[in-house]
């Protein structure tokens, strides 16, 4: 937990450091405005920020898909006001970093000073490379306009005093509920992309114009936009998070194609699709949730490739995240926080510099083992904080030439109902050994080329797996469920 602090201080630094109005010039205009950070500071937010990005997601392991999305990614950068004669030297120099993200979410975003980023779920809703180019001219179009240091210094400086909080927070162990967990990923997303609807019509305007500048039919990036609102629709609920602060896909599909055609009626030509070759990059992407990475099931969790499991208290969420899982309680007032400790050499040392590292003495402490032959060490203490005390259950145990710990709270009055909550879980830690979880597989688009003309429902197979709903698969190949698909077609089939 000591680490979370040392790992974002230096982004905390840097943003109140920025704490004086920067007068610089527009990449988009040229002419000067006020910053909140100048562009050296907002290269260097980039680069820090960055490398929690790829701490809390995890990159997509697949060298063709990454050296596929960092070219193309060139190609429209190349066509955007960052490479231009008449831009100032500062932005024209600036190296972008292009990354995809391996999470289910549907989501691109981009953090000042050039990184860009799509997650492999945003990959699995697009049918070309014309309806990708838009998006990431759109990512380009929020660098290139400064989105990030318009937002103003208030704002801004306010969002840190909130962000260091969670995380002094999540430090004491004082704020349960899924609203921190996150941290650095999702705190970045928090500072750096709540962009005004203006932003984002901006990049939106700007997305197409880069896009059909690299020749691409700008047009189809309405597509996407189509099924994001589908999405919202059958799930019921509000927007994906994405477009918590942007323009109504509605009016995104209607304006997208039109300013598409404006450009083209100024001579630039809108002819790549690339569609087969696009599909063909989606053969064996991982869709949804991948179980490899850690699972639950029937009230255990299970991780196959560290080939561990531990059962979880009926009705409790799990969060899993590639950093940590994350149990809260069905009432929110209990959590349990299971990380990997990669400081420390045993169970006892793990638990003891957690003591030390945030003041704690304690005489409840011992060794024990989880299912019987597992070294662990545990220790209890309550800690204050604000006006609350609260019970703290921190147990380590020794796994696979790994140390594990987790971190256990609620509130002081609260704790001995849930210790035998807490024990129940820790003392069952134990080797997976059961091979139907050691050897399941994610799930993964399958390519299927349609042989006669029917209904998109009839060739979708029965049952999907992992409960995946028709509906959902329609989304993703941009069709409804009857639809007739002409013999020929190309479909992305979800396959386990």
């Amino acid at each position: 937990m000591k680490q979370l602090i040392s790992y974002f201080s230096p982004l905390i630094v840097i943003l109140i450091f920025a704490s004086s109005c920067v007068v610089q010039e527009s990449p988009i205009t040229g002419t000067k405005r006020a910053y909140a950070y100048s562009w050296d500071q907002e290269v260097q937010i980039g680069g820090e920020v960055d490398r929690e990005i790829v701490a809390e997601f995890g990159l997509y392991e697949d060298d063709d898909i990454a050296e596929w999305f960092d070219r193309i990614s060139h190609e429209i950068l190349e066509n955007s006001h960052m490479r231009r004669e008449g831009t100032a030297e500062r932005f024209r120099n600036t190296e972008f970093t292009f990354r995809v993200l391996d999470s289910p979410v549907i989501n691109a975003f981009a953090l000042p000073g050039g990184y860009v980023y799509v997650t492999r779920g945003l990959l699995a809703h697009m049918n070309n490379e014309a309806q990708l180019a838009v998006v990431i001219g759109h990512e380009i179009g929020h660098v290139a306009a400064r989105h990030a240091s318009q937002r103003g210094l208030q704002q801004t400086i306010g969002s840190v005093v909130v962000l260091g909080g969670a995380i002094l927070g999540q430090e004491l162990l004082g704020i349960p509920g899924e609203g921190i967990l996150n941290l650095s990923g999702q705190a970045a997303q928090l500072i750096f992309l709540s962009y005004s609807r203006n932003h984002e019509r901006e990049s939106d305007r700007l997305g197409v114009e880069y896009a059909a500048k690299t020749g691409y039919a700008a047009a189809e990036g309405a597509a996407f936009f189509t099924s994001l609102r589908r999405i919202s629709e059958q799930s019921g609920q509000a927007l994906p998070n994405l477009l918590s602060t942007h323009p109504d896909p509605g009016e995104r599909e209607q304006n997208i194609p039109r300013k598409a055609e404006e450009w083209r009626e100024q001579g630039y030509e809108q002819t790549v699709y690339n569609t087969e070759e696009y599909l063909q990059r989606l053969q064996g992407l991982t869709y949804g949730e991948n179980p490899r990475n850690g699972f639950h099931e029937d009230g255990n969790f299970y991780h196959p490739d560290l080939e561990f499991l531990f059962p979880y208290p009926n009705g409790w969420r799990v969060i899993n995240q590639p950093s940590q899982v994350v149990l809260v309680s069905e009432e929110g007032d209990a959590v349990m926080i299971l990380r990997l400790d990669h400081e420390s050499s045993s169970a006892r040392e793990s638990v003891r510099t957690f003591l030390a590292n945030n003041n704690v003495e304690t005489s409840d402490q011992r060794s024990m083992t989880s299912s019987g032959s597992i070294p662990a060490y545990e220790a209890n203490f309550t800690i204050q904080d604000g006006e609350q005390n609260l019970g703290v259950n921190v147990y380590a145990l020794e796994y696979g030439d790994r140390v594990y710990r987790f971190i256990n709270y609620t509130t002081e009055n609260r704790f001995e109902r849930y210790k035998e909550n807490f024990s129940a879980t820790t003392s069952q830690f134990s080797r997976l050994t059961e091979q139907r979880i050691l050897n399941i597989r994610p799930v993964t688009i399958n390519l299927v080329q349609t042989t006669q003309r029917t209904r998109f429902r009839d060739l979708l197979p029965s049952p999907l797996p992992m409960n995946i709903d028709p509906e959902e698969v329609a989304i993703i190949n941009q069709v409804y469920l009857d639809d007739m698909i002409e013999p020929g077609t190309t479909l992305k089939i979800p396959t386990q």
